[in-house]
């Protein structure tokens, strides 16, 4: 597929209401949900679509206490820009696996954890994997 920037553009839009904010909110998970399969082809994930669709929905899960109107307008407006990043082929295979695939609900290792380990997890890590 090639590359058509303004493919997936959309412009950025405010909800009047929470009930037409959901719908924005299900139409983009929708759209996500629905793309799994392409994710996995276009980066030749070593993942299911299956296992895509369970990340995808961990992060909208991340974020359903949020009530605030601005605050849903911008996760929608960020949300709509990884989908059109990740849909371009705009990310490497590093932004996928680590941004969209790492589990976020990881525990925090406290200073004294990581000295008894022996090594700084973050002096470690990539900066592209995303965790």
């Amino acid at each position: 597929m090639t590359t058509i920037p303004a493919r997936l553009a959309t412009l950025a839009q405010r909800s009047s209401s929470p009930q037409e904010s959901r719908k924005r909110v299900v139409r983009l998970y929708r759209e996500w949900y629905r793309s799994a399969p392409e994710i996995c082809a276009i980066y030749a994930l070593p993942v299911s679509p299956d296992y895509v669709r369970h990340a995808i929905r961990q992060r909208f899960e991340q974020n359903r206490h949020v009530l605030d109107q601005r605050v849903i307008d911008t996760l929608l407006l960020k949300g709509l820009q990884e989908y059109q990043e990740t849909m371009n082929s705009w990310k490497q295979y590093d932004h996928v696996m680590g941004i969209l695939l790492t589990d976020i609900n990881k525990p925090q290792k406290t200073f004294l954890q990581k000295f008894y380990e022996g090594k700084d997890e973050q002096a470690v890590i990539p900066a592209a994997t995303g965790v």
